[in-house]
């Protein structure tokens, strides 16, 4: 592993008033002592788009920090900063899909109606497996999250579920991760990276997507230097640490074709622990 981060790229960020990473070095399990106290809620109706306060209903998943699961809790309440501040966090993933004839990434810029990072670019999709669903609770081969991203990518950017099938997503590893968004809203997550490779319909959901595209490694590098992009935080973070690099692997082993695929990156990574970035 350590060859491949030592070969990754240098991405210049130029500073912007948008969220950043905040760090901590308390390792002690808050997270479980968080789900167990009283949470702050609020109510949205009045300030939110109508669809996206409906969708801050569905329930997502609580972790301590090994990601072992402590019961469930609405989006609302894991989104909120005063209750990220207690150590609330909850399990997420971030799908990366590339395109087999080319290996470009499809990225997405988040719809100004989203109540958390709007207008950002982003990975092809990020979201949560939910509690509310008993297949996304299933932990054994990271089954939850893979039926979770099919979903979502249907939901977001319109891809039917055929085109995303379960068993082709590539787990790689987790993070455990903190981004406040505005000052009330925020990420606090263990979140799974998936790849996946398939040549996708996108039908964009514009709830959720404001605009989406294929970009090689040099083109999101050119994004990533142009003052005038904004990114999610946990995008920019995987950015810097894992994704070129693996980016690299999955361009190195093309097949006879010329095609790229993401089982071909089966085992490069030791995705037994979550990465603290916390």
């Amino acid at each position: 592993m350590r060859r491949y981060l030592a070969s990754l790229p240098t991405i210049t960020i130029r500073p912007r008033p948008t969220p950043t990473l905040r760090f901590s070095r308390t390792m002690t399990s808050r997270a479980v002592e968080a789900s167990r106290a009283v949470l702050k809620s609020i109510d949205l109706a009045a300030s939110y788009d109508p669809e996206q306060t409906r969708l801050m209903d569905e329930r997502c998943i609580l972790v301590d920090e090994d990601d072992r699961a402590l019961g469930a809790a609405d989006k609302k309440t894991c989104h909120l900063m005063e209750n990220i501040n207690k150590g609330l966090l909850h399990r997420a993933f971030s799908a990366f899909v590339f395109r087999p004839s080319d290996g470009k990434l499809l990225l997405q810029q988040r719809a100004t109606e989203k109540i958390t990072f709007p207008d950002m670019w982003t990975n092809t999709c990020c979201s949560h497996p939910l509690d509310d669903f008993e297949q996304e609770k299933v932990e054994k081969d990271q089954l939850g999250v893979r039926v979770a991203a099919s979903r979502k990518l249907e939901h977001e950017l319109g891809i039917p579920q055929s085109q995303t099938p379960i068993d082709e997503f590539q787990y790689l590893t987790r993070i455990h991760y903190l981004a406040p968004s505005d000052g009330l809203w925020g990420e606090h997550e263990v979140d799974y990276i998936l790849f996946l490779t398939a040549d996708v319909t996108v039908e964009p959901n514009v709830n959720e997507i404001r605009d989406h595209k294929y970009v090689d490694k040099a083109e999101l590098q050119a994004m990533f230097e142009e003052s005038s992009n904004s990114f999610t935080p946990w995008f920019k973070l995987i950015a810097r640490d894992f994704l070129f690099g693996w980016w690299d692997e999955l361009l190195a082993r093309r097949d006879g074709q010329g095609k790229v695929h993401a089982k071909s990156l089966a085992g490069l990574v030791d995705g037994s622990k979550v990465v603290k970035m916390v």
